[in-house]
């Protein structure tokens, strides 16, 4: 999908989607998708299965035993948390290293998770779900490379991101919420994930979810992943609010949110 012209305007570039992720995403949109056409194409880029592999073994997935390829990460973990994977490492490459994005990078990898495993037993889109959770800081990726002079202290001084998105709007013309959804449309994400991602910062404020129905489901994920990050005692009124605007069953959102913070408290430590 082209990217927003008025963003263009701007000069602000969006980094191209890898053709490996490419590829993947055309094997992923198969009803009969081959997972060993899918291994191998994550295991034909070195750098690509190494990374990972290494997220694979991680603390966060919490597996007891470390699995040694790509193929058994599959079957440990299931198809589309390995693609998952194989994206946040392909989005992680589009950009330069830097100090800023190590704690960006590392939100993401737990909030796709954490959003993925919440819309699988609900019967969401649980692919959309995860992808949404890694890009939705993906912007911040963006404005880093843009401006990797002054965005960094634009960061140290926002105390949170509804006043990061002032500051940039200021500073920028253009806001992280953005660029990150414009970056979701460009490597082919769909619509639900990228409105999440549009909409995240205003729904995480105490907003409301998207005016359109089908686009606030996963946005209700948003915000309750971020609450189990960073304040889980707030869990039960989060859910209270948000789950009846996406049409969902706050009984059964607080519940597979519960188990879910318990599996990855206990997942931790383990390691």
């Amino acid at each position: 999908m082209p990217v927003d012209p008025v963003l263009r305007q701007l000069q602000i570039d969006i980094p191209a989607r890898p053709e490996a992720l490419v590829r993947l995403s055309l094997l992923m949109a198969d009803d009969d998708m081959n997972l060993g056409a899918a291994a191998a194409l994550i295991e034909a880029d070195m750098a690509l299965a190494a990374a990972v592999m290494k997220a694979v073994n991680s603390s966060l997935y919490g597996l007891k035993s470390r699995v040694q390829s790509v193929q058994q990460a599959i079957t440990y973990l299931g198809m589309r948390e390995v693609a998952a994977i194989t994206f946040e490492m392909g989005l992680r490459a589009a950009f330069p290293p830097a100090a800023e994005l190590d704690p960006i990078w590392s939100r993401a990898a737990r909030r796709g998770l954490i959003m993925g495993r919440l819309a699988a037993p609900m019967g969401q889109d649980a692919w959309a779900a995860h992808s949404a959770g890694l890009f939705e800081e993906c912007g911040k990726a963006v404005l880093l490379r843009h401006a990797p002079d002054h965005y960094p202290s634009m960061l140290r001084a926002a105390r949170d991101d509804a006043e990061l998105v002032t500051l940039e709007k200021a500073g920028f013309g253009v806001s992280h919420d953005a660029l990150g959804a414009a970056l979701c449309e460009s490597w082919g994400l769909g619509p639900a994930a990228a409105a999440s991602v549009r909409h995240h910062v205003a729904a995480q404020a105490g907003g409301e979810l998207p005016e359109l129905p089908a686009k606030r489901t996963i946005c209700a994920l948003s915000v309750i992943a971020h609450t189990l990050m960073q304040a889980p005692d707030d869990l039960d009124d989060v859910v209270a609010r948000v789950a009846p605007q996406a049409e969902l069953d706050p009984t059964l959102v607080l519940r597979v949110a519960r188990k879910l913070h318990e599996q990855l408290q206990d997942a931790a430590a383990r390691r």
